[in-house]
């Protein structure tokens, strides 16, 4: 029903085209400017220009390794003016390993260890990881009433002993007395290092010292985003010493130790309600508040799920190297759109006038279909 009164409208425009070219009628003259008016305005060009540009930006940066969800985060990145990141697996490898253990003497390392590798084991915290690897293969017992604080530490009965662990607040806030741990002889070196503080049947009896190497592209990353004033906030709920040495080391001047998962969202809204457009990288359960929170959440591709669901970027070598990559292709991206916008609105705004004959009263120059046609392709191309 439609078809054949389409097909005779056309051929009809066509007739009068050639006609009117043919002759120059003034009637037909005037479908030839409307033809050739309808062929250069269509907004072919305009309608490739964005998702064009989107699509291959998100195909060149999943060939470096940066997984992008969302077309709107790509959009945003190259406005990213504060990075929040995650200490531990992040900025860190995220495999620590057990260094030392300090002891109050109410047992020795080996049943200390044992004891803390068993509760451990139930935990899916790098920190637990490697305190269980620290254990070897010793036979360890079965745990009952775990129980785990997000950011503080995991309680549990093992071999009817109830056993605690977690930083200096967890044991705290369950009335130990942690005076004596505070006490125990730890060097400087040790004090950059993080420290688990160990409980068994509500007596205070050890500091588990672990130590996590930082990422080799960890600071030349840090460095490349701080030369485009980006600025860096770390985040991490480890203590106030080994916050402050990682700091140091990667040249980051604002952090902050102690945090806790919840208050990690709330930094992360602070930092936007003062109007900073914010991007927050991690790798772990305890980030994916922060993560959903930002402009921009950035996961490590060996990061949890929940980690890795709540972003619109994955960093497949959970390499901070990636944040630069994506910034850079943020931008080029963003410039290309507008540069195919600039192409295709140039074609229009010379195209359309000559189409319309605004040239014919003075130069008696006419803009022919098959112009107007090759004309509206070189603006597609040009895209």
């Amino acid at each position: 029903s439609w078809f054949v009164p389409i097909v005779v409208g056309i051929s009809v425009i066509t007739f009068f085209a050639w006609y009117g070219l043919a002759t120059e009628s003034a009637l037909s003259l005037g479908v030839v400017n409307a033809v050739a008016v309808l062929i250069i305005a269509c907004p072919c060009a305009l309608g490739l220009a964005t998702p064009m540009s989107i699509m291959v930006g998100m195909g060149r940066g999943a060939s470096m390794g940066v997984l992008i969800k969302d077309a709107e985060v790509l959009e945003l990145m190259e406005k990213v003016d504060t990075l929040v990141v995650d200490k531990t697996g992040t900025l860190t490898e995220g495999k620590p390993s057990v260094t030392e253990i300090k002891t109050l003497g109410v047992m020795s390392d080996e049943e200390l260890l044992i004891l803390a590798a068993s509760l451990e084991k139930a935990s899916e915290h790098p920190l637990a990881e490697a305190v269980v690897r620290a254990a070897k293969k010793a036979n360890l017992f079965e745990v009952s009433e775990f129980n785990s604080t997000p950011g503080q530490g995991v309680s549990g009965v093992v071999n009817q002993q109830t056993v605690m662990l977690g930083n200096i607040r967890y044991l705290e806030s369950h009335d130990i007395k942690t005076d004596r741990l505070k006490e125990l002889p730890i060097s400087n070196e040790e004090r950059g290092q993080t420290a688990l503080y160990m409980a068994v049947n509500d007596q205070a009896s050890a500091v588990i010292l672990l130590r996590d190497e930082i990422k080799p592209s960890t600071a030349d990353a840090l460095l490349q985003l701080q030369q485009h004033d980006v600025h860096v906030v770390m985040l991490t709920g480890d203590q106030q010493n080994a916050a402050e040495q990682v700091a140091q080391q990667l040249g980051i001047d604002e952090f902050r130790a102690g945090v806790l998962p919840a208050e990690k969202a709330d930094v992360v809204e602070e930092l936007q309600a003062a109007g900073h457009i914010v991007a927050m990288a991690g790798d772990g359960v305890n980030d994916a508040p922060a993560l959903a929170q930002a402009h921009v959440g950035i996961a490590m591709g060996n990061g949890s799920d929940i980690a890795i669901e709540s972003t619109g970027i994955v960093l497949v070598k959970g390499d901070l190297s990636g944040i630069v990559r994506a910034r850079k292709l943020s931008k080029t991206t963003m410039r290309n759109i507008r540069q195919n916008l600039v192409f295709a609105f140039l074609y229009n705004s010379l195209g359309v006038p000559v189409a319309a004959g605004v040239l014919y009263p003075f130069f008696g120059i006419l803009l022919s279909p098959m112009i107007a046609a090759a004309a509206m392709s070189l603006s597609s191309v040009s895209v």
